[in-house]
C-alpha cells in the first residue's frame, strides 16, 4: 500500500500541542454533554417521576470488611469514587503542562496559579461577610472552584475569536482551582482522622512509588493498588478524592522508549521475509510483540492515562453526576435565602474580581507574566467565567450543608454558575467585534 509522506514532518512541538488540543476538544464537548445532563436532572425533578427519580441516588450500596462499613448511597459512591477519577484527569494534566507543557515557564504558570488564588480567597471572604453569624457558614468551600468542561465549553463557542494563551490561563486556572479545592475538601469537610488507615493510605503510596521505581508498568496493577489507597483514605476520614489528584501527580511524564529505539525496534521487525509466522515462538513473533510494548511505551503514562480517561470522565462520569446531582425541586423553593444569596454573590462578584486583583498583582509584582495576546480586558472577561462553579460546587455543597439547606445552596450555585457564563459570553463577544472593527 501507498503511504502518503505529502505532509510536513511532525515537530518536537507537536508532542507538547497535540495533547492540550485534543484535551480542549474534549473539555468542550464534555461541556455541551454535561449542560444537557444538568438540564434533564432539572426537568425529571419537577416531572411526574421526581420523586422515583431522586429517590434511585439514594439506593444503598455497599459491602462490610471488619468492623470497616463501606455501604453507601448510590449517590455517594458516584461523589466519592467516580469523582476520584475526574481528580486523577485533572492531576494529570495539570502535572503534563508544568512539566512539557507551556506551564513550564514558571512566570506564566505563575499567572494561572495567582487568578486561581485570588479566585478562591475574594470568593470565600464573600460569602464569609455575607453569612457571618448564620447557619451554614461551613459551605464556604462551596464559591471556590471553577468548573472546567462548562468554561471550555463556552470559549469554544466563540471558536477562532478567543486566543489560545486566554484558553490556556482559563484551563490552567480551572485546574489548579479545582486541586486546590479537593485538598481543602480533604482536610475541611473530612472525619475524625482514624491514623491506622491513613498509616496504610501512605504506605500505599510508598509501594505505587516504589513499584514505579522497579519499573512495573503494568495499568491494572497500580488501579488495583489505587483502589486499595482509596478505601484506606475513606477509612481515614480524609476524603478519599485526595486519593485522585496524590496519584496523579505522581504518574511519570517521562516517556521509556524513545523515538531513535522505536525506530530501530520497527525497523528490525519489518525486516523479516513474508511468510507464514503466524504460531509458534519464533524471532518475528517476539520482535511483534516487543514493537507493540516499543509503541505503547514510546507515550509517557501521563498522555497514554489521560487519553485512556479522559473520555470516560467527560461523557459518562461527569454527565452522571449532574444526573446525581443537580436536581432541585423547585416548587415551593425559597429564593432568597441567605445561603443562596452568598453563594451568587461569592461566584459572580468574589471570582472575577479574586482571579483579577491577584492576576494584577502578580504582574505588578515582577512574579509572573501575561502572554502575547492576553490583554487585561480578555481577562477580566475570562475571569467572569470562572464564575461557573457547577460541578465542583455541587460536590462541596453535598458534604458541607444539611439537607434542609442544600436545595437553597444549588439553587444559587446554578444562578450562580448561569449569570457567570452569560455575562462572560457576552462580554468577550463585545470585546472580540470591537477588535475586528477596529
Amino acid at each position: 500500500m501507498h503511504q502518503d509522506n505529502a505532509g510536513l514532518p511532525p515537530e518536537i512541538a507537536d508532542r507538547f500541542t497535540e495533547p492540550f488540543a485534543r484535551f480542549l476538544k474534549i473539555e468542550a464537548a464534555a461541556g455541551i454533554t454535561l449542560l444537557l445532563a444538568a438540564l434533564a436532572a432539572l426537568i425529571l425533578s419537577n416531572s411526574a417521576w421526581s420523586t422515583p427519580f431522586l429517590t434511585f441516588w439514594e439506593t444503598p450500596i455497599g459491602f462490610h470488611f471488619g468492623s470497616l462499613d463501606f455501604t453507601r448511597s448510590l449517590r455517594h459512591w458516584i461523589n466519592d469514587a467516580l469523582m476520584t477519577l475526574f481528580f486523577f484527569v485533572v492531576a494529570l494534566e495539570l502535572k503534563r503542562e508544568l512539566a512539557l507543557g507551556e506551564l513550564r515557564n514558571l512566570r506564566m504558570a505563575a499567572l494561572s496559579f495567582a487568578g486561581a488564588l485570588g479566585g478562591m480567597l475574594v470568593p470565600v471572604a464573600i460569602y464569609l461577610a455575607l453569612m457571618k453569624g448564620q447557619a451554614g457558614m461551613h459551605g464556604w468551600g462551596t464559591v471556590m472552584a471553577t468548573d472546567t468542561a462548562f468554561v471550555i465549553g463556552c470559549l469554544a463557542l466563540l471558536g477562532s475569536r478567543i486566543p489560545p494563551t486566554l484558553r490556556l490561563f482559563l484551563l490552567s486556572l480551572a485546574i489548579f482551582d479545582d486541586v486546590g479545592a479537593i485538598l481543602v475538601v480533604a482536610v475541611g469537610y473530612g472525619e475524625t482522622l482514624n491514623w491506622a488507615a491513613l498509616a496504610l493510605a501512605m504506605l500505599g503510596l510508598a509501594v505505587v512509588a516504589g513499584s514505579a521505581r522497579l519499573g512495573i508498568r503494568s495499568v491494572p496493577v497500580y488501579f488495583l493498588l489505587g483502589g486499595v489507597i482509596w478505601l484506606c483514605f475513606d477509612a481515614s476520614g480524609i476524603h478519599p478524592t485526595v486519593t485522585g489528584v496524590v496519584l496523579g501527580l505522581m504518574t511519570p511524564t517521562r516517556i521509556w522508549v524513545s523515538d531513535e529505539r522505536l525506530r530501530s525496534i520497527l525497523h528490525r521487525m519489518l525486516s523479516y521475509p513474508k511468510g507464514d509466522h503466524s504460531t509458534g515462538n519464533t524471532t518475528d513473533r517476539r520482535d511483534l510483540r516487543r514493537a507493540g510494548t516499543a509503541i505503547t511505551e514510546s507515550l509517557s503514562p501521563v498522555e497514554r492515562l489521560e487519553v485512556m480517561l479522559h473520555p470516560w470522565v467527560g461523557f459518562a462520569i461527569m454527565p452522571i453526576f449532574a444526573l446525581a446531582n443537580a436536581g432541585i425541586v423547585i416548587s415551593g423553593a425559597d429564593f432568597e435565602q441567605s445561603v443562596s444569596l452568598a453563594i451568587f454573590g461569592g461566584l459572580v462578584f468574589g471570582k472575577p474580581i479574586g482571579v483579577l486583583t491577584f492576576s494584577w498583582l502578580a504582574v505588578r509584582l515582577g512574579l509572573a507574566t501575561r502572554a502575547l495576546g492576553l490583554s487585561w480586558s480578555l481577562l477580566a472577561a475570562g475571569g467572569l467565567f470562572t464564575g461557573i462553579g457547577f460541578t465542583m460546587s455541587l460536590f462541596i455543597a453535598g458534604l458541607a450543608y444539611a439537607p434542609a439547606m442544600l436545595t437553597a445552596a444549588k439553587i444559587g450555585i446554578l444562578c450562580g454558575s448561569a449569570v457567570s457564563a452569560v455575562s462572560g459570553f457576552l462580554m468577550l463577544m463585545w470585546l472580540t467585534s470591537r477588535r475586528k472593527t477596529a
